[in-house]
């Protein structure tokens, strides 16, 4: 009998959770054998991020276990540091490599999905390394609303102004989805909890948005744009359009313009860049690094290797322009992971393959509670039906049906209860208050 495919599946985000998820359900056991790699045990829905960051919405229903959502599926928690492609291997460094102190394993495999991500893309601007935090995972979400009601303690309890204000100033580099939704829900959260201060006030609270084009959200198109930057700005946001970080040293925010900001809070979410992974491998990449894909998914002059969202440049079919390229964005790469599955399963059977063509819709995104923006089927919404749209929309594409539960009970019970203002920020160091008891001095990272 034919022994089944091995197909090896790197990441386990959007694309590679939904094509992994597409392939177990289409296969037969006797056909393929799936492997997915990822440093990780799940996939964030990044959209919820600052939601959860606001305390909208639970850490745990912002991530769907991997394990769970694919049963049929052999799932290592690893990282993949090298591809060959030539001979089909993938080097495979994971926990229990670490700690048995032994070199990375090696996984050979028949198909090759890459859909690593991408991850922050960083300037090498100083001071931004080391007081700059990024807004990419679940983990960064949480910390920054720790990080954000930490400064309210820090400039509720000092009595020197200059500290007292640089806690109450919070500044996001980025207009893009992440950085303005971030920044929309963490203000509403942090005026809320202002209240609960006997010294401070929610105008004490010095918000401001950094941004080097001349619009934010371009997504939604330029009348949303603008109409979201008025609704910030009626926030009393500070929003600096065509304006640059120069410097963050000593905690101080040097802008372009010479504006300098003193500030404990540096929120760095301008931009993406594709994964490192795929320069550690021998397949092409263009010149931003991605990998140039045909619109069957199919890596360009290369037999077996597949790839789609972030990582992938493919080719827009419904442009006019020949040279369009799918935006490296979810409602692409949703879409692309069911053609690429359903391309995969072709190959493997021997029937004729799909091209990937949807036209782009439209976007929406949030301003914070009751707030938001959105342009989709040439309809432009803003306010609460805009916020409305937004919440509908991520709720439909959560995946499983026990997440989408769990969400809208939060946000049902959300809208019948106070928020929730604690700061848990201990929890990123658990050991410590142990360390203490035990004799051996406070951690270095619990102070």
């Amino acid at each position: 009998m034919k022994e089944p495919a091995r197909i090896l599946v790197v990441g386990g985000g959007y694309v590679g959770m939904y094509t992994a998820l597409r392939l177990q359900r289409k296969l037969k056991r006797s056909e393929a054998q799936v492997i997915v790699v990822d440093p990780e045990p799940y996939m964030t829905y990044q959209p919820f991020l600052p939601e959860a960051a606001a305390g909208s919405i639970s850490p745990r229903h912002v991530v769907v276990p991997l394990r769970r959502i694919l049963p049929r599926c052999q799932v290592v928690i690893g990282e993949v540091t090298t591809i060959d492609h030539a001979k089909r291997t993938a080097a495979v460094r994971t926990l229990a490599t670490a700690e048995e102190g032994a070199g990375a394993i090696e996984i050979h495999y028949d198909e090759l999905v890459l859909a690593p991500g991408s991850v922050s893309r960083t300037l090498p601007i100083p001071g931004l390394a080391e007081f700059g935090i990024g807004f990419k995972t679940v983990e960064e979400a949480i910390g920054l609303r720790n990080h954000v009601l930490e400064q309210l303690d820090i400039a509720s309890s000092t009595r020197d102004p200059e500290v007292r204000d640089a806690a109450l100033t919070f500044v996001f580099v980025g207009g893009g989805y992440a950085g303005v939704e971030a920044l929309g829900e963490l203000e509403d959260m942090a005026r809320y909890a202002a209240r609960y201060y006997h010294n401070l006030s929610p105008d004490d609270l010095k918000w401001v948005l950094v941004e080097a084009t001349d619009r934010i959200l371009p997504e939604v198109g330029e009348e949303m744009g603008q109409y979201a930057v008025r609704e910030l700005r009626r926030r009393n946001i500070d929003v600096r359009l065509e304006t640059r970080l120069d410097s963050c040293e000593n905690r101080v925010v040097v802008l372009n313009d010479g504006t300098r900001l003193p500030t404990r809070t540096l929120v760095w979410t301008a931009g993406v860049k594709p994964h490192p992974l795929l320069a550690a491998t021998d397949l092409p990449t263009n010149g931003r690094g991605r990998l140039p894909c045909t619109p069957a998914l199919r890596l360009r002059d290369v037999d077996h290797a597949w790839a789609a969202g972030d990582a992938a440049a493919v080719p827009d079919v419904t442009s006019d322009d020949p040279d369009a390229l799918c935006a490296p964005n979810a409602q692409h790469a949703v879409r692309q992971a069911r053609v690429l599955a359903d391309n995969i399963v072709a190959t493997l059977r021997d029937q004729p393959l799909a091209d990937y063509a949807h036209k782009y819709v439209g976007s929406v995104a949030s301003l914070g509670l009751h707030k938001g923006v959105a342009h989709v089927y040439g309809r432009k919404l803003k306010g609460y039906p805009a916020w409305f749209m937004h919440r509908a929309y991520h709720l439909s594409r959560v995946p499983t049906l026990n997440r989408k539960a769990r969400v809208l009970a939060e946000w049902t019970l959300s809208g019948l209860f106070k928020r929730e203002i604690v700061s848990l920020g201990s929890l990123e160091h658990p050991r410590a208050e142990f360390e203490l008891a035990a004799g051996t001095g406070r951690h270095p990272e619990a102070s």
